[in-house]
């Protein structure tokens, strides 16, 4: 098969690494595989595959400019599977695929939508006007799914649901990465929570720093680990009390190290007021870590019975829950950490999830005529 997978941008996201995983493994199957990315990002996943980059700026010129551009390589590459992610990506690929023809036939689209919310109500709305130039649309989880389906943006006969997929490989406990972590990042005998992701309204890091603060009034030797681009001043800045407490996690800005971090930390925290199926907790799941998080989008799905789930919004009740961790005899922890890692190898691999792109694929094509 030739795919071209299309993207907003390669910035370091949990969306984009899954895509750049997925197609490294589709060309490794023997697929031809190329990128078309719509804008620049300060910080990018590093990709060997081809890639052509638009540049897009936000005017209508720009647009017009970057659709001609896209439709020329689209008849230049000729892919069999138009495959976007995220929804300025899915909007641009199903206008930009109207009319193309490869010897006679229109190349397959596929839309992943990979959150619970891509955005207001004008972004439902443009889902909903354009749903007849996409082919076939997939969800990251359930709960997404059937939120767009709800609101009308997706047809139910149109979409399925393909989770995101974990390299259990790459995300592996090592006593001795964890070890050195430690010591680099002055974690002595702290029990270290881990979270992780961009410094945005999303990931709700005012909820979670506030059950932080008052976790350290009973468990004085805890540190809190927040790995993420932005910057926290901008995040809090309607809570300034927050960043001037004396008790601050530690803002460890942008990694590319969380399998060391993981390794280092000994639970994981999510504190979303929203997501699709996080990658992260699937990543710290791999990893043998207790997960607390709260209970939104897909994330149930991901644990099942591993690990602790909340309200979002409920910074007492996640304080909690990390206590409740924190408490446990050590064997408990190991036992369900082993639990943890043994689901996703189960049910969450990236090698398994690739095999059911691939067939996804196939199958698509032989729906529309096409093999």
């Amino acid at each position: 098969m030739r795919i071209l997978y299309v993207l907003t941008s390669l910035g370091i996201g949990g969306a984009e690494k899954q895509v750049v995983a997925l197609a490294e493994r589709m060309s490794a199957k023997g697929h031809s595989v190329a990128f078309l990315v719509l804008k620049h990002a300060q910080e990018e996943w590093p990709v060997k595959l081809p890639v052509l980059r638009l540049n897009l700026a936000k005017t209508p010129l720009s647009v017009v400019r970057g659709i001609r551009f896209a439709r020329n390589f689209i008849h230049l590459y000729r892919p069999e599977i138009l495959h976007s992610h995220t929804f300025p990506a899915n909007l641009f690929t199903r206008i930009a695929s109207i009319g193309v023809r490869i010897n006679g036939i229109a190349p397959t689209t596929i839309n992943t939508i990979h959150n619970m919310h891509e955005g207001g109500l004008h972004r439902i709305l443009a889902y909903a006007l354009t749903s007849p130039l996409v082919d076939r649309v997939t969800a990251v989880s359930t709960a997404a799914a059937e939120r767009f389906v709800r609101l009308r943006a997706v047809s139910k006969n149109k979409i399925v649901v393909i989770t995101n997929g974990i390299d259990t490989d790459e995300f592996a406990p090592d006593q001795k990465r964890r070890k050195i972590t430690r010591i680099q990042m002055k974690a002595a005998s702290s029990f270290v929570w881990l979270a992780a992701g961009r410094l945005a309204p999303a990931k709700d890091y005012p909820n979670l720093v506030q059950a932080f603060q008052a976790l350290q009034q009973t468990q004085p030797d805890t540190q809190l680990w927040i790995a993420g681009e932005g910057d926290p001043t901008t995040l809090f800045a309607s809570q300034p009390h927050l960043l001037r407490a004396a008790d601050l996690p530690q803002w460890l800005g942008l990694r590319r190290d969380i399998p060391a971090l993981l390794d280092a930390a000994d639970g994981f925290v999510l504190s979303s007021a929203w997501e699709g199926m996080p990658l992260v907790v699937g990543e710290a799941m791999s990893m043998g870590k207790p997960v607390v998080a709260t209970h939104v989008g897909g994330v149930s799905e991901l644990m099942g019975d591993t690990g602790l789930l909340v309200p979002p919004g409920d910074s007492s009740a996640l304080m909690q829950a990390m206590l409740v961790v924190m408490n446990e005899h050590k064997m408990l922890r190991k036992r369900a950490a082993i639990a943890a890692r043994e689901r996703i190898i189960a049910h969450f691999s990236i090698n398994s999830r690739a095999e059911q792109w691939e067939a996804y694929y196939q199958e698509s094509l032989a729906g529309s005529g096409r093999e």
